[in-house]
């Protein structure tokens, strides 16, 4: 995930926004830092999907096909 830091900053730009707007700077830095945050995002999702078996009620693994190919290509 993102840094403490990096965490501080979106919310003190995004609050700047609100109340005073940013300079062409600042919603630059905005722009990279979302980009960066949802990246973040993304790769810890994947990373949780990739945890995940579904068990139907009969004990069964029904995880679909593509999660089990994807955790695959990860392994390699």
């Amino acid at each position: 995930m993102l840094s403490k830091q990096k965490m501080a900053r979106i919310n003190e730009l995004a609050r700047k926004a609100k109340s005073s707007g940013l300079t062409e700077e600042e919603t630059l830095e905005q722009q990279q830092l979302r980009r960066e945050y949802i990246q973040a995002f993304r790769e810890a999702m994947v990373e949780t999907l990739h945890s995940v078996t579904v068990i139907d009620p009969n004990g069964n693994d029904v995880t679909p096909q593509k999660l089990k190919e994807s955790k695959k290509r990860r392994q390699h």
